[in-house]
């Protein structure tokens, strides 16, 4: 009998493993199907960021190429020269015209400040004037009494007649004189203000040529990688003509186009995993923004689903991920890089995660 019950008990080993598996894969199916994951993940994700177009600003002939291909530049970094002789020319020619203008202007200034001091010189030689008359015409009375009693002769008469008419005409002219120059006061106000005018547009002449010439040196507008270079020494540009793009290196972002049943639980500040395949590299990354509407709502042709047959598409919406400070290795990617992310929208937001963490770590 003992024999036996030992032959037996091996025999049970079998079943009793099988059973263990069957039950940790139940327990597992069982875990897929009721215990949701939270962790959102696609591979439909590539680098990006917001790049430059460097173009000139006003047409000219290249003369000078100060970059390459894959070069870094700082900003404020001269890239490029266009031929300066022709805005240089311009320059010269308003700041002549700005000096020959201001000299109207105070030639104009003057005559204004002028006008009042001649009007009283004017109006003092008509009272002098007017003294003269009064002289006059009293002496022209008297020889005239004289001649009625014969005491004088008629051409000492006619004399003083003559000088009493010839002060009223001076008098008169006098008067007419004030008058007009009291007129010409408005209108020396006016070529005064139209001067002023004048004067300014040259000053903005001038700024535009200082403007122009300065534009002949292209630079760069911020710290960047210079890719996609066309220019060459030589050529002729215009305004807007793309001569090279600059791409911010430390302002780079993954673009996770997520389908939309993927954001449920999704909220910027959560933390993201960037899987970069050109490097098989993982980074820390953190949502940054969800944006409003889908790809297609943004198409050219957007589609119209109140006509004809209607097939339901799971559509896909662009998250924004910037890639987490103090990684050394996220100087390695590069504008158009595919990658991949996972989101792992089980806490709230990257905060509540290090909470999170420092509790368990405390608990222990």
């Amino acid at each position: 009998m003992a024999s036996d019950d030992q032959k037996s008990s091996p025999a049970k080993w079998p079943f009793l493993v099988t059973g263990f598996i069957l039950v940790v894969f139940c327990g597992i199916i069982l875990a897929i199907i009721f215990v949701p994951n939270r962790k959102v993940w696609t591979n439909d994700a590539y680098v990006t960021a917001h790049y430059a177009t460097i173009a000139p600003r006003v047409p000219g002939q290249v003369v000078e190429v100060l970059v390459d291909d894959n070069q870094s530049v700082k900003a404020g970094q001269v890239m490029a020269r266009l031929d300066p002789r022709d805005y240089e020319t311009a320059l010269t020619r308003s700041r002549a015209q700005l000096a020959h203008d201001e000299a109207l202007v105070l030639d104009a200034e003057a005559a204004v400040d002028r006008q009042p001091s001649m009007i009283e010189e004017s109006k003092a030689e008509a009272a002098r004037i007017e003294a003269q008359l009064v002289y006059a015409r009293q002496n022209a009375q008297r020889y005239h009494n004289l001649a009625q009693t014969g005491a004088g002769s008629a051409q000492e008469r006619q004399l003083t007649d003559a000088s009493m008419r010839e002060m009223e005409a001076n008098l008169r002219s006098m008067k007419a004189r004030i008058t007009a120059a009291q007129d010409e006061i408005p209108i020396l106000r006016a070529r005064h203000e139209a001067a002023l005018r004048t004067l300014k547009i040259d000053h903005a002449v001038v700024r535009q040529d200082e403007l122009n010439l300065s534009y002949t040196e292209i630079r760069a507008p911020f710290d960047g990688m210079v890719g996609e270079k066309t220019v060459q020494s030589g050529n002729y540009v215009s305004p807007g003509a793309a001569l090279m793009a600059l791409v911010p290196m430390d302002q780079l972002w993954v673009m996770a186009n997520y389908r939309e049943l993927a954001l449920r639980h999704m909220r910027p500040g959560q933390h993201a995993r960037i899987h970069v395949d050109a490097y098989d590299m993982d980074l820390d990354g953190i949502v940054d923004s969800i944006p409003p509407a889908s790809g297609a709502a943004f198409a050219p042709i957007a589609p119209e689903n109140a006509t004809g047959n209607f097939t339901k598409i799971v559509q896909r919406l662009p998250v924004k991920i910037v890639v987490a400070p103090n990684q050394p290795l996220a100087k390695l990617l590069r504008m158009g890089f595919s990658v991949e992310t996972t989101v792992d929208t089980h806490l709230e937001n990257v905060v509540d995660e290090q909470r999170h963490s420092a509790n368990g770590i405390t608990a222990r």
